[in-house]
């Protein structure tokens, strides 16, 4: 198994910027794709973005053109780079596999986007 540490959420105002990392305990280059995922009060959790082994992205169409995510084999993490947030962004930020492996939540990271 590879638990996944998301970290780099916070408070941010509308408009702002925040870089998410998720570090994984063992090599996740075995993993071919990879998933940001979020969940709002209320709401299901989604993928948001994804990526290969080898690098492409696919992203939800609410995050086109301001998320972008990347992945660093050698450090065995993944980031998701979030530009000109709106409160609709606000929630708890997972990453996992794709399709996602229930044993590879983590406990993930909160996004609130606010004035």
């Amino acid at each position: 198994q590879v638990p996944f540490v998301e970290s780099g959420g916070g408070l941010v105002q509308p408009g702002g910027s925040l870089r998410l990392s998720c570090a994984a305990s063992g090599s996740i280059s075995s993993i071919y794709n990879m998933g940001w995922y979020r969940q709002a009060p209320g709401k299901t959790r989604d993928l948001v973005a994804r990526i290969t082994r080898l690098g492409t992205t696919n992203y939800a169409d609410s995050v086109k053109g301001r998320f972008t995510m990347s992945r660093d084999h050698a450090k065995n993490t993944v980031y998701l780079e979030m530009n000109s947030l709106g409160p609709e962004d606000t929630a708890v930020y997972y990453c996992n596999s794709h399709p996602a492996l229930s044993s590879y939540w983590g406990q993930g990271t909160q996004v609130t986007v606010s004035s």
